[in-house]
């Protein structure tokens, strides 16, 4: 990144997501009382790590039952989801409280997915690949190619793939073929 992309994409960045939770604030505020009646519990808060591997606080709605145990997605059993968690995460309206992320620039909307500090060997790979010298994203290449935190060295080369040759036509590519439907969360255990 230039100096002067990386002010063009925090631009973006705090525009696009004031923007969207304007517009979709009902629908959060709907999912925020279907999270609290299902679990009285409804906003998710998890360390994860930040660029430069600053810890940050990610907000997420409530998919898993308060007692899931705090692993990467790909290692937790399916029945630890809510009722609703699955279609939440299936639609990807469990990220929307992200954007608050977002906006305070802990964040960037297109970026490397934030890992768990106990996914020691991506956290290993990723600073072999100097992913950490960039804010973690909502929505990226590995996302829309389908790459998931299951597969730690596939996801550390496409990350590093997307954040050396990333320009503001990618940044916007990205985040169309995110609202288009393109990309994935991390899958869950069926068992």
């Amino acid at each position: 990144h230039s100096l002067l992309n990386k002010r063009f994409i925090r631009f973006y960045d705090f525009l696009i997501a004031a923007i969207i939770l304007f517009f979709l604030s009902p629908l959060m505020i709907f999912t925020l009382m279907i999270c609290f009646l299902e679990s009285r519990n409804p906003i998710f808060v998890q360390v994860r790590v930040g660029k430069n591997k600053k810890a940050f606080k990610l907000i997420k709605f409530r998919t898993m039952k308060s007692d899931t145990p705090s692993l990467a997605s790909h290692l937790v059993n399916k029945r630890s989801l809510t009722k609703f968690g699955g279609i939440l995460r299936s639609l990807k309206i469990d990220e929307l409280p992200q954007l608050i992320n977002v906006l305070n620039g802990e964040m960037s909307l297109v970026g490397p997915r934030p890992c768990l500090f106990n996914q020691f060997e991506l956290i290993k790979l990723r600073e072999n690949y100097n992913v950490f010298s960039v804010k973690p994203g909502i929505t990226g290449l590995s996302q829309i190619k389908g790459i998931d935190m299951s597969n730690p060295l596939k996801l550390a080369k496409t990350d590093f793939k997307m954040i050396s040759t990333i320009k503001q036509i990618h940044y916007f590519k990205y985040l169309f073929l995110t609202f288009y439907g393109k990309g994935i969360g991390d899958k869950i255990k069926n068992n």
